[in-house]
Parts: C-alpha cells; sequence; structure tokens
C-alpha cells in the first residue's frame, strides 16, 4: 500500500442500466412495518444483493443479479431513492470501472464501505468477491449485505459462511441468510447461534459473538500499523485530528477499508466529520478535487486520473510533525510499543486506541469544568478562551487552538453543552471504560 495526502504523504506498503430487482424464493415480500426493524438496526441486515459483471460490448459492467429479499409496499419516492442506492451499491463492489476480464483464479477478499444519506444516517456495505463456480474463465462476482450495524469481523465470519455455501450451491446461501435476518443482533459481548442444514454435513450451528466495545467493533488496527509505523500512524492522526485532505492508495480494496476505519477510530470519542469514502469508485474520482476536509481510499490503479484530474502532487510534509506537543508524542510513541505483547486483536485495539485517548485526556480532557451552566435544566455554555488560556505548555495550547477550531470538536461540545452535569462526564471516563474492558478479557 501507498499513500498520497494532499497536505501530508505518508510512505505506505502495499496492498448504464438501471438495477434489476429480482424476486428472493421462499420469503415472502416485505411491507413498510417489517422493513422499519431491520433499518432501525435491531436485527443483522436490511437485505443482501448479489453484484455480477454483466458483458456490454467489450467491457463488463456491474449489475445487481439477485436481491433478498425483495421490497414491496414502497411509494414512488421510496422505490426511486432504494434504486439510486442499489445503483451506488453496484459501483462501490467493482469501484474499479468497467476494465475487466474473465479470470480462472480471484483470491476472495473482504471489504466495507459507508452510505451515507441526506439527512446524515449511514448504512454499513460490507461486501465478498469472489470467483464464481465453473470452468474456464468467468469474471468474479460480489455479495454485499447493507446494514445498519457497524461490525466488521462479525459480517466477514458471515460471508466465511457464505462462500462455504457458494461452493456447494447458490441455492443454499439464501436459508442461511434467512434465518440470520430473522435473529434479532446481539448486544455487546452476547452471541447468537444460527442453524444452518449443509448436506453432507448435517445441521451446523453458527455462532457469531458481538464485541463488548462497541467503538471498536468495525475496527482492527493490526492492518494500519502493518502498512504503517509508529512513527507514521502518528502523523497521520496528525493530519486527520486537523481535520485535512488525505488520500490512501492500496491494491487491495481489504486494506483500503480496513485502514481508513482505523484511523477514523483513532479520533474516538470525537468523529471524522466531513467526507469519508473508504474505497472511492472510479466514477467519483474527481472527489478528490474537492476543496474540504476528507478520508478517502483509491485503488492505485487510479493514480494516474488522481494525478490528471487534480494539482495533488507529492508535497509529503506539512506541520503535521511539529503541531502535536512533542512531549505527548514521545508518550504515544512509547505507550504503541506496548501492542507487541498483545496477543488477540482486541488486545491489539485497546492498547492503540488508550494511547490516543490519553492524548485527547491530556490536551482537552479539562473541558467540562469549562462548561457553566446558570441554573439547573439550561444548557450549559462552553468558555472556549478561558479553555484554552488554562493550559501552561505553550505547545499543548498551540495545538489546542488549532484543534477546537475543527468541526468534530465543535460538535462534541455543542453534545456536551446539551447534557447536563454528571460524576461520570470526561474524557478520563472513556480511558476507564477502556481498561475496564481489557481486564475483562484478560
Amino acid at each position: 500500500m501507498s499513500g498520497v495526502v494532499t497536505e501530508f504523504i505518508p510512505p505506505l506498503c502495499t496492498g448504464s442500466k438501471e438495477p434489476e430487482l429480482l424476486e428472493a424464493p421462499g420469503p415472502p415480500l416485505e411491507g413498510p412495518s417489517r422493513q422499519q426493524r431491520y433499518v432501525s438496526g435491531e436485527y443483522f441486515f436490511e437485505y443482501l444483493v448479489v453484484v455480477s459483471l454483466k458483458k456490454s460490448g467489450s467491457s463488463y459492467e456491474p449489475q445487481i443479479s439477485y436481491q433478498f429479499p425483495k421490497r414491496d409496499g414502497m411509494v414512488r419516492s421510496q422505490k426511486e431513492d432504494e434504486e439510486k442506492t442499489l445503483k451506488a451499491i453496484t459501483l462501490f463492489c467493482f469501484p474499479e470501472g468497467i476494465n475487466w476480464a474473465p479470470l480462472t483464479e480471484y483470491p476472495s477478499e473482504t471489504f466495507s464501505f459507508v452510505l451515507t444519506e441526506i439527512d446524515g444516517s449511514r448504512r454499513n456495505g460490507y461486501c465478498r468477491r469472489l470467483l464464481p463456480s465453473g470452468k474456464g474463465a468467468r469474471p468474479p462476482e460480489a455479495y454485499c449485505i447493507i446494514s445498519r450495524v457497524a461490525c466488521f469481523g462479525l459480517f466477514s465470519k458471515i460471508f466465511d459462511e457464505v462462500e462455504k455455501r457458494r461452493q456447494i450451491s447458490m441455492a443454499m446461501i439464501y436459508p442461511f441468510m434467512q434465518k440470520l435476518r430473522e435473529s434479532p443482533f446481539p448486544a455487546p459481548g452476547n452471541t447468537v447461534e444460527v442453524k444452518s442444514f449443509i448436506p453432507e454435513s448435517g445441521t451446523e450451528i453458527i455462532r457469531l459473538t458481538r464485541p463488548l466495545d462497541s467503538w471498536l467493533e468495525h475496527v482492527t488496527f493490526s492492518t494500519l500499523f502493518q502498512c504503517l509505523s509508529e512513527a507514521e500512524v502518528l502523523l497521520v492522526f496528525s493530519a486527520a485530528v486537523l481535520e485535512r485532505r488525505i488520500v490512501f492508495m492500496a491494491n487491495e480494496l481489504s486494506t483500503l477499508s480496513q485502514v481508513l476505519h482505523a484511523v477514523a477510530a483513532l479520533l474516538y470519542p470525537f468523529t471524522w466529520q466531513h467526507t469519508f469514502i473508504s474505497i472511492v469508485p472510479q466514477i467519483l474520482i474527481d472527489v478528490v478535487m474537492a476543496p474540504t476536509p476528507y478520508l478517502l481510499g483509491v485503488k492505485k490503479s487510479q493514480v494516474d486520473d488522481i494525478m490528471d484530474t487534480t494539482d495533488v502532487r507529492d508535497t509529503h510534509i506539512g506541520d503535521e510533525k511539529s503541531i502535536l506537543p512533542p512531549k505527548i508524542q514521545a508518550e504515544i510513541l512509547e505507550s504503541l510499543k506496548g501492542r507487541k505483547q498483545a496477543s488477540t486483536v482486541e488486545e491489539l485495539n485497546h492498547v492503540v486506541s488508550e494511547a490516543f485517548l490519553q492524548f485527547f485526556v491530556k490536551t482537552v480532557g479539562h473541558y467540562a469544568s469549562y462548561i457553566k451552566y446558570s441554573r439547573p435544566g439550561e444548557r450549559g455554555v462552553f468558555e472556549k478562551r478561558s479553555f484554552y488560556k488554562a493550559i501552561e505548555s505553550k505547545s499543548t495550547r498551540h495545538f489546542v487552538k488549532k484543534f477546537i477550531q475543527t468541526q468534530m470538536f465543535d460538535l462534541f461540545i455543542q453534545e456536551v453543552e446539551q447534557q447536563q452535569p454528571g460524576p461520570q462526564q470526561g474524557l478520563s471516563q472513556c480511558v476507564l471504560s477502556c481498561r475496564g474492558w481489557l481486564q475483562l478479557t484478560t
């Protein structure tokens, strides 16, 4: 994987027809009342689609070849919105565009993307691309699950089961997905069991366990640290925390999606508020020309397109090395050394997340003391100037004056201002929760 950042470039490691809606066999059509339960995130997923590459002249075009289940009872505007969503899904499942050729070998890969609605709400797309069974050269196909639930590890395991059944027969997939669809999504730390029949193997019980920590269940930091050194991760964090324009490039879609979600997770408890596209489809490559902050993932094969459409060049390092307080930078790097002793993905995630949580505690963790309430029940007011002037360290104060101008900090404070003061308020509580989880799992 190699990376390009508009203001910072780290050396990373390597890595139109309208959609046709087909009816799924077996289960009845779903009306709006039943659909609402899936949309709310109470269940695993809203629907599964299969995206196939169809021959179109001398090229291939991704099209929906199967949708499970078919929606019913929608008004015209809802149907139009869903058709737009399905069209977007085809682009994200095959972001490389139309230049494909039949293959005899193709290792399956799993990646994810995010669909953002007009109102700002998000749906997660989980995709497994594989070569369908058959003889001779043939194009790959993609299975995509759309869900309100953000839990990459869980859906990756689901795709393992889907792929296993696909090798037997396409018809074996849908009974399993129907049983899964009917199962309630487990609470953090809990397990749900799904029974599924496979010829010659009999009835299998698939156990799906949800991680205890909800903010990390969509993330694994291992890929990020395979592609970047600890110092380079810190540079990327510096660019992200000040909401700059960042583009990552890699050969593999799975690498792109995992790295971008990991970078966004480093900002916890703050949330990236700007454009976030973990895998940019070829048709949307002009998004790199946007003047506003973004986190983008682009396949290496699209590098020439980026250089042709924008003035992005190897500007390399800006002030990312100096913007973070030096003393705290050193403390983060020291904390990150502990990841080498982590024996599980969960332990690694918490070593990394606590290192960056501590950064926020030490720089802006005193914010709660500067939210003033005129009387009980009223909205608080954040005293910004007093807040940053209370910081003794000149380098920390310099960083904080920049950070409090970001949208992520502004929205975080707006939410806090609406809350009533309490003993559990503050970033230090996030660290305590992180440590408590780690004690439960070791």
